[in-house]
């Protein structure tokens, strides 16, 4: 990688950084080509992106970014997953496949200007998603007038089955 090539992956880096819901990092060593192609595929359903990084370059990034507490996360071989949409897509997605392929291990990550780790970040994908909040939200908003509607079609209803019942038995 010559010098150029290293400025732009810095300002791509940068660039996703800003941009990032939550960041992930992971060790995929050990990891078939394959498995990583599934693994993408998984996090692009969720609006994610799966990226190995080089741990110099992104070390830069996060010192220009004040966020040198990461620079742990960054030794030995690195992923980085990040979501501009919902943190709990790309939690759900490593976790979910780190269930079923032993090689790929969470290293930790960051969410809402805290470090997590390994725990926080199972947990978080333990969390319903995005969709799933909002249709529980709207859920909640229409009960009431959906309540109420069910309320005043019974009184109609109900007046209904008492004039069939007299005249059922005025019939008989």
């Amino acid at each position: 990688m010559n010098k150029q090539e290293k400025r732009n992956e810095v300002e791509n880096l940068t660039d996703r950084l800003k941009k990032a819901q939550v960041m992930i990092f992971a060790d995929y060593r050990g990891l078939k080509v394959s498995e990583v192609t599934d693994l993408r595929a998984k996090l692009r359903e969720g609006e994610s992106q799966f990226k190995v990084v080089k741990n110099r370059l992104f070390k830069r990034v996060l010192k220009d970014q004040g966020l040198d507490v990461l620079d742990k996360y960054f030794t030995g071989p690195t992923a980085l997953a990040t979501s501009e949409v919902d943190p709990v897509s790309p939690a759900k997605a490593l976790v979910d496949f780190a269930k079923g392929h032993d090689h790929l291990e969470l290293k930790g990550g960051y969410l809402d200007g805290k470090d997590m780790t390994p725990e926080d970040i199972i947990a978080l994908a333990k969390m319903p998603s995005r969709e799933e909040l909002l249709a529980r939200v709207l859920g909640s908003i229409s009960a009431p007038a959906t309540n109420m509607a069910g309320v005043l079609a019974a009184v109609p209803r109900k007046l209904l089955y008492a004039l069939n019942a007299i005249k059922d038995t005025k019939e008989a």
